[in-house]
């Protein structure tokens, strides 16, 4: 099944000057956001307290999230676990109160008839210990990823294709500052996903353009690089399509802990497909792409007959 016959000819890249300003606003803009806003982070970056309550009858969990609210405790995750009556409540910490910043008296003003099971506190300490290895992850990812391709490929596919990889991240990450979105560790697992799901395609097209410079000895690297990429346009718009489909389901039906999840993945999979396009491709042709550096190397055999 094809959505765009093989044989197609849109120029992509001729549009390439236009979508590198795009491009760079956009990251400046993310860059800007997050220095000036940073992001609002969740529990597992900030500390705070978990929470087990046991209620005699059915929890109403909007009723819980509303009781908390009041309370001046924002962004607080409310679930059921293992029944209707047993809530699971996670809170951050108000501004400029410690992290122990909700009590038992509290809870039991604010939910009478509830039993309290199990309290835990998690203290600032293990929070930044959760952003250092997030951040070390994804610095490790991105180096891997360069190096794998630069050895695959070529290096100026690598540089490409890295540069790509950290512009989709920061997008996603200037978004979620810009508009105060809890950022966690699902939604740093959304972005790690993202970074291999943006790789995928530019390796795809990448692969296309290294068989194309070995058989078309006449067309230039942008012509070679064009059709490459309309090549694979039916299978890259499939892929993220459904891929597309799929996250909006989890976005409306997986409740309110998949939210960032979903939505950092539905805005990494429509960047992701644009850099694969325009950013990564398009870089590596300004590095001063050609066909020579694609082709094998020749070894000379020395005839040592008499």
């Amino acid at each position: 099944m094809e959505f765009f016959k093989i044989n197609t000819k849109i120029n992509f890249l001729a549009q390439r000057k236009k979508a590198a300003i795009l491009s760079t606003v956009f990251f400046a803009l993310s860059c800007l956001s997050i220095t000036i806003n940073g992001l609002n982070k969740g529990l597992d970056f900030t500390g705070g307290t978990e929470v087990q309550l046991h209620f005699a009858d059915s929890a109403n969990l909007n009723q819980i999230r509303d009781s908390l609210t009041s309370a001046g405790f924002r962004d607080a995750t409310v679930i059921s676990f293992g029944n209707s009556q047993d809530v699971l409540v996670t809170v951050a910490p108000k501004k400029d109160v410690t992290v122990e910043s909700i009590n038992k008296e509290e809870l039991t003003r604010l939910f009478p008839t509830a039993t309290l099971q199990q309290m835990d506190y998690i203290g600032p300490q293990v929070g930044q210990e959760l952003a250092t290895r997030g951040t070390l992850a994804v610095v490790i990812a991105l180096l891997g990823t360069m190096l794998y391709i630069a050895l695959r490929f070529e290096w100026r596919f690598g540089v490409g294709s890295t540069v790509a990889l950290i512009h989709d991240p920061v997008i996603i990450l200037g978004i979620f500052s810009f508009f105060h979105l809890e950022f966690n560790l699902v939604s740093l697992a959304a972005i790690l996903t993202v970074i291999g799901y943006s790789l995928n395609d530019t390796i795809v097209i990448f692969d296309r353009v290294r068989e194309n410079f070995r058989k078309q000895r006449k067309a230039t690297p942008i012509e070679v690089v064009n059709q490459s990429i309309n090549q694979t346009l039916s299978r890259t718009i499939m892929t993220s399509m459904l891929t597309l489909m799929v996250v909006f389901c989890l976005f409306l039906l997986g409740g309110s802990l998949l939210h960032g999840f979903a939505l950092a993945m539905m805005i990494g999979i429509v960047v992701g497909t644009y850099s694969s396009i325009y950013v990564a491709g398009s870089l590596a042709l300004a590095l001063g792409l050609t066909r020579q550096h694609l082709l094998p190397v020749s070894r000379e055999v020395l005839d040592e007959r008499p």
